[in-house]
């Protein structure tokens, strides 16, 4: 199609006759190489490319009159059937010099990766550092690079018709070479980025473009749609930056010029947000709640507790209401046995909570995990013990992808957190407000880990997050206010769980218009209003957070450890 455009073009100026169109259309299917791992996918890739290289000739046939053919067939795709992580690229593209690198590769996880998948990536990435913590889709990505960086050229040019009277023109070095890979979303959020970015920017890539997070599926029957986007890079920057974004992720994208795009695919100086273990700006710590490690046996359900209690009265003043993620969403109520200060003679008069702390420490002495082994001397208490002693702001680590806000709550320190909480001690109205307010969720949807396509909020998330820089007091009462307003838009459903608050569909009007009110709130205490998408929200936030990071004092370098490769 971008040929046929050249040609309608050349003809409008002048610049072609149609007495010499079959001398004016250059591409041709033997300038296309492939690698496919199965052997007939890539047979079929060959008669595809054939197949479309006749459909684009009937196209400039009908579009310029003449009847334009290539038979017989003497040119063929060098499509290789193999492993592309393990193959030497030089060895498929052996005839040209490349200009373009596309590519879809496979979408497999981190955590999903078969035995032969983890060595490819051992292959490229090498076997130190946390690089098995990224997605198999990004071997392909170091791979490219490295292809683009190891020499200028392989073999000599293919001859194209345009360029027989140019015999003295300069071969583009290989660093010009572009690359652009359909890839899953989870290479542009959370830890990944910091992990791949900080090789390829070491390596010099730099991004041309980008398509921001759009759902993708095929035909093929138990295909489930993944959430994608298409990034295009290379070795050499350009001022000629585009972003796509999805107003609708199963939509069409609009284009916009970017000054710059970062590995969060935003417009926004080029920041990888460390693993910080402090919020700027003073705000209170964030920190993840308690674990059990228990194998079960001090975790009770509500079953479970009414039969304790039946047998055992005496053990209601060690039975806590337990909350994770999954019970603050949707209101149910689990139960610990939080035996932290029970003496022998009390474990001693509950024959059947002492029972029960007997299977915890045959549990934690069966583990492969020495910390918790060395723990089975403390079977009473939870192998991580984070309770406060004071009412504390609630996170639910895992959050569906579908609500518009994370629903967040205070909640009693008689109230043990799970490990699946994120919690703050010490949050006020104004906390929960503004992590409460578009503006955070839009830099949830951007830096967060992603659990399958749900957010996965940690502590990394807030610590980097920038919070308004010294706002008034004013703006702050106006904060908590809007927040309150939402908890009393929440009081007013007592019937209704969060999760039922918070569905897209079934959100109550009120609490929607408490929670615009909060928006506007939060967004008056950063100086803003009227954002007109997350996009913008985030590259302001980019910026804001280059200009608190840069008054802080240079971290020191790590000590540079020597990475194996193969």
């Amino acid at each position: 199609m971008l040929e046929l455009e050249i040609l309608r073009a050349a003809r409008k100026t002048g610049q072609m006759k149609l007495d010499t169109l079959w001398r004016e259309i250059q591409v041709d299917v033997d300038q296309f190489c492939g690698i496919e791992i199965e052997e007939f996918p890539a047979q079929i890739a060959q008669v595809a490319m054939w197949l479309t290289d006749h459909q684009m000739n009937m196209k400039v046939s009908e579009e310029f009159g003449q009847y334009f053919r290539r038979l017989p067939l003497i040119h063929a795709p060098n499509i290789v059937c193999g492993n592309a992580l393990r193959m030497d690229w030089n060895d498929v593209i052996s005839v040209y010099d490349v200009d373009y690198i596309l590519g879809n590769p496979p979408f497999v996880g981190h955590q999903w990766r078969n035995p032969l998948q983890m060595d490819d990536m051992e292959a490229v990435w090498g076997k130190e550092g946390r690089f098995g913590r990224l997605d198999y889709v990004t071997a392909w990505y170091l791979k490219a690079v490295r292809y683009i960086k190891e020499d200028d050229n392989v073999g000599a040019r293919h001859a194209l018709p345009l360029l027989e009277n140019l015999p003295d023109m300069p071969k583009p070095p290989r660093e010009l070479v572009k690359v652009a890979f359909v890839s899953t979303n989870s290479i542009s959020q959370g830890e990944q980025v910091g992990i791949m970015w900080s090789e390829l920017l070491r390596l010099g890539v730099r991004i041309h473009f980008a398509h921001r997070t759009f759902r993708w599926s095929n035909e093929a029957r138990g295909q489930a749609a993944v959430h994608c986007v298409i990034i295009g890079f290379a070795l050499h920057d350009t001022d000629r930056k585009t972003i796509y974004d999805y107003t609708d992720i199963d939509g069409e994208p609009h284009a916009r010029a970017a000054n710059n795009i970062n590995p969060y695919l935003v417009d926004a100086p080029t920041i990888l947000l460390p693993s910080r273990t402090d919020p700027l700006l003073g705000i209170p710590q964030m920190k993840k709640g308690s674990q059990p490690t228990d194998g079960g046996f001090l975790i009770l359900d509500e079953q479970g507790k009414n039969n304790l209690l039946d047998q055992e009265p005496g053990a209601k003043k060690w039975i806590h209401p337990y909350m994770g993620g999954e019970e603050l969403m949707q209101g149910a109520t689990r139960w610990c046995l939080w035996l932290k200060h029970i003496s022998p003679v009390e474990l001693k008069a509950l024959p059947l909570i002492r029972e029960r702390v007997a299977h915890v420490r045959t549990a934690r002495l069966k583990s492969p995990t020495k910390s918790v082994r060395e723990f089975g001397a403390y079977p009473t208490l939870f192998t991580q013990d984070r309770q406060p002693n004071k009412p504390y702001l609630a996170v639910p680590e895992v959050s569906s992808e579908n609500r518009q806000y994370i629903p967040i709550a205070f909640l009693s320190s008689s109230i043990i957190a799970s490990n699946k909480l994120q919690i703050v001690v010490g949050a006020t109205h104004y906390h929960l407000g503004v992590l409460s307010s578009a503006m955070h969720m839009a830099w949830v949807r951007t830096v967060a880990g992603r659990l399958k396509s749900d957010y996965s909020y940690s502590p990394a998330v807030y610590n980097n997050f920038p919070w308004p820089q010294e706002p008034s007091k004013k703006e702050i009462t106006s904060i908590e206010e809007a927040a309150q307003g939402v908890l009393d838009a929440r009081a007013a459903h007592p019937e209704s769980s969060l999760a039922d608050l918070y569905d897209p569909i079934a959100m109550p009007p009120d609490l929607r218009k408490a929670h615009q009110a909060l928006d506007k709130a939060v967004d008056a205490a950063y100086g803003k209003k009227n954002f007109a998408s997350d996009a913008e929200r985030v590259s302001f936030l980019f910026d804001l957070y280059h200009k608190y990071t840069s008054l802080l004092p240079t971290p020191k370098a790590p000590k540079k450890r020597r990475r194996k490769i193969g």
